[in-house]
């Protein structure tokens, strides 16, 4: 079996540098036309225009939409799922990218989209970016994005109405104590769980205290630091809704491995409804954003822009609703506000 060209065969055989065969298949700038085209017959000669960076080059097309994730968790890969329904009669192809956090983690979406842009795809679905104003060579949309003002269309679920129904629905059972285990400070979706959870309290006439909010980044061990503050209390909660599904199993292995039961001594609310949620041997109550239907929306909005079509709206915002399972119940004493 004959070995597969390589980028060192085709500089050789064009008689130039690795460098200018990149610059050359690429379409940058510095290479002259005499020469580019001697790079493009050695890349036909050795069958190296089976790569998609070299029949990019050709069409200035690669049929590849990218979804750049910051990781794979459990809400990106329903988003992911969606975004994949959504394309599966389209022309396009679908490829997962999970970009380097270095640092602080902000910006990766640039160093991402700065590999990929231009040779490897024609479009791309952010995923909870950490910035919302990318400049790229590619059309790109962004699922749940950043505090900030976006010039980005954007994909998002009613994170303000889901965590208000939350809220008021705990506050329905009888609690009042009722503790908030908040997401990254840098969402938007987080802001809006945070306001929907502090507008149930103040329509139900209970003051916000914060001692009873902690901040779980919706990571499960940032989150199991949250719970062991605020049910190690003096005056715990007696529920706590939790900003995602990874930060409330997290909340229920704490309370378990404190001696409480769950939902008799602590109720716990989630958001998401990851397929998990349901399958826990006590089934969690949880706020159901329409992951997948995101991904789906993402993905037309995108296309729509490849084609160089116009869209109707730049912002999609669609509804979620609250699930009632087992980690529910009214509180074991009457509860009242302080």
């Amino acid at each position: 079996m004959m070995a597969r060209a390589t980028i060192h065969d085709v500089a050789a055989a064009a008689g130039v540098s690795v460098a200018t065969v990149s610059k050359a298949v690429n379409g940058r700038y510095g290479v002259s036309a005499g020469t580019t085209d001697r790079v493009l017959a050695a890349v036909a000669a050795l069958g190296y225009e089976s790569s998609l960076v070299a029949s990019s080059m050709r069409s200035r097309r690669t049929g590849v939409i990218g979804v750049l994730v910051a990781d794979f968790e459990p809400f990106s890969a329903e988003v992911l799922k969606g975004v994949a329904v959504g394309l599966r009669d389209s022309r396009y192809d679908l490829l997962a990218y999970s970009g380097s956090r270095r640092g602080d983690g902000e910006g990766w979406e640039r160093r991402s989209l700065s590999r990929l842009s231009g040779t490897l795809i024609d479009g791309a679905i952010i995923v909870t970016p950490t910035i919302v104003n990318v400049a790229a060579d590619v059309p790109i949309v962004a699922v749940d994005p950043h505090t900030g003002r976006a010039d980005l269309p954007t994909v998002e679920a009613d994170s303000r109405g889901g965590a208000f129904e939350a809220t008021a629905y705990l506050i329905g059972l009888g609690h009042r104590r009722i503790g908030f285990v908040s997401g990254r400070p840098d969402l938007k979706s987080s802001r809006l769980r945070d306001a929907g959870y502090r507008e149930a309290l103040a329509a139900a006439s209970i003051a916000f205290d914060p001692d009873l909010v902690r901040v779980g980044f919706y990571e499960a061990d940032t989150a199991r630091r949250a719970a062991q503050e605020l049910l190690m209390q003096r005056d715990p909660p007696t529920a706590v809704f939790a900003s995602n599904d990874l930060s409330a199993i997290a909340i229920i292995e704490v309370a378990r491995s404190l001696g409480l039961d769950v939902p008799r001594d602590l109720s716990v609310v989630g958001f998401d409804d990851v397929p998990e949620a349901s399958r826990l041997a006590l089934p969690l109550t949880t706020v159901r954003q329409p992951m997948q239907s995101i991904g789906q929306a993402a993905a037309r909005m995108l296309t729509s822009l490849m084609d160089g079509e116009t869209l109707s709206s730049t912002h999609v915002l669609l509804p979620t609703r609250l699930v009632s399972r087992a980690t529910t119940a009214p509180p074991r004493v009457a509860d009242t506000p302080r």
